[in-house]
């Protein structure tokens, strides 16, 4: 599973027509104008604590919903940015394992169908 590039996760949702479903975590969001052209479904990831990255995302939610766009967004209260690397400090074992059953879930629902 790859630890970093929430940002790129949506960057390639805006871009890539054909991808077949996202999960950023606690990515930085894209521009509102650029919403339209994501297809995949996507299962946002964010961390509670995470004023800086969380900051963009009503915009980025409000878009989504305006365009009829297909995600859910998760948050872990209590967990910084970057709870799911196990090789820092702000690791939360709990919030990690359950971002990661849900992102398995998500795949299987998208992915395999």
């Amino acid at each position: 599973m790859i630890r970093y590039g929430g940002g790129v996760v949506n960057q390639l949702a805006v871009r890539l027509p054909d991808l077949g479903a996202g999960v950023p975590f606690y990515g930085s969001a894209p521009a509102p104008v650029d919403v339209p052209s994501i297809q995949a479904p996507l299962m946002i990831q964010l961390a509670g604590l995470d004023e800086r990255i969380n900051a963009g995302y009503p915009a980025y939610q409000e878009a989504l919903e305006d365009n009829g766009k297909d995600f859910v967004v998760h948050v872990y209260e209590g967990a910084n940015h970057g709870f799911h690397n196990d090789t820092t400090p702000r690791y939360d074992q709990e919030a990690a394992a359950l971002a990661q059953q849900r992102t398995i879930a998500f795949f299987d629902e998208h992915l395999r169908g």
